[in-house]
C-alpha cells in the first residue's frame, strides 16, 4: 500500500481525491495548508506527495523547495496553472511530474504508479553507454562529458540514457513519454520538451545548434556523436 500525502486547500477537491485514492488502494494523509503539509511530510514520511500550487499560506513552489531541502520524496504537482512558465518552474524546483486541473482520480493514480516505478527502477544490469565524448554509467547514475561530470536530475539522466542507448535512432516524444516516464497518457509532450531543453543546455548545445540531440521534424529526436 502506497502512503500518499495530499496537500490541497480546496475541501471539495481534497475529499474527492482522498476517496478516489482510497478506492485505488492508497493510504492517504491530507493537509489544507503548506505548513500542515510540511509537518506531515516530516512526521509521517509518505511514499509520495501530491502538492497543489495555490495554497493559502505558502506558494506551492515554496513548499516544494522546503521539501527538497530535507527529503527526496517524489512529488507530483497538481495545479490549475497550465502555462509553460509555471510548469517549467515547478519541474525546475524539483517536481517529478505534474497534473493540470481538472483531472480524474484514475489519472492521478496512473501518475503515482509511473513516478514510483521510476523512483524504484533498478538499472544495475544495464551496461555503460559511450557516445562520442559522452559516457553514461547507469550503475553509478553518472554521466560524464569530455571528462567532466554532468549535474543531472534523475529524469534528465533517464532521458539521456534512453537516447544514448539508441545512438542514431529516431525516438518519438510518445515513446519517450511511455518508456522514460512509463506513463502512456496524453499531455506529456511539454514535460519531454522541458527536459530535452535542460539536457541540451547541460550538453553545451541548443535546439538551433545541436551537438548530440537532434530534432527530426515531425518524427522525434535522436542522439548522435558530434562530428570529429
Amino acid at each position: 500500500m502506497v502512503h500518499v500525502l495530499l496537500i490541497e486547500d480546496d475541501p471539495t477537491i481534497r475529499s474527492a481525491l482522498i476517496r478516489a485514492l482510497g478506492e485505488h488502494g492508497h493510504a492517504v494523509s491530507s493537509a489544507a495548508t503548506g505548513g500542515q503539509g510540511l509537518q506531515l511530510a516530516m512526521t509521517e514520511h509518505p511514499d509520495l506527495v501530491v502538492l497543489d500550487l495555490g495554497l493559502p499560506d505558502l506558494d506551492g513552489r515554496e513548499v516544494l523547495a522546503m521539501l527538497r531541502a530535507v527529503d527526496d520524496v517524489p512529488v507530483i504537482v497538481a495545479t490549475a496553472r497550465d502555462g509553460d512558465p509555471e510548469i517549467v518552474a515547478a519541474l525546475n524546483a524539483g517536481a517529478d511530474d505534474y497534473l493540470v486541473k481538472p483531472f480524474s482520480g484514475a489519472q492521478l493514480h496512473a501518475r503515482i504508479g509511473a513516478v514510483l516505478r521510476r523512483a524504484g527502477a533498478d538499472a544495475d544490469t544495464d551496461p555503460t553507454v559511450v557516445v562520442g565524448g559522452l559516457r553514461i554509467d547507469p550503475r553509478s547514475r553518472e554521466a560524464v562529458l569530455d571528462g567532466s561530470t554532468l549535474e543531472l536530475t534523475p529524469r534528465e539522466f533517464d532521458l539521456l540514457y534512453y537516447l544514448a542507448a539508441r545512438p542514431g535512432q529516431v525516438v518519438s516524444k510518445r515513446e519517450l513519454s511511455t518508456q522514460v516516464w512509463q506513463a502512456p497518457y496524453g499531455g506529456a509532450d511539454k514535460t519531454v520538451d522541458v527536459h530535452l531543453s535542460w539536457l541540451r543546455r547541460k550538453l553545451g548545445e541548443t535546439a538551433q545548434e545541436p551537438r548530440f540531440i537532434h530534432t527530426v521534424r515531425g518524427v522525434g529526436v535522436k542522439l548522435t556523436p558530434p562530428p570529429a
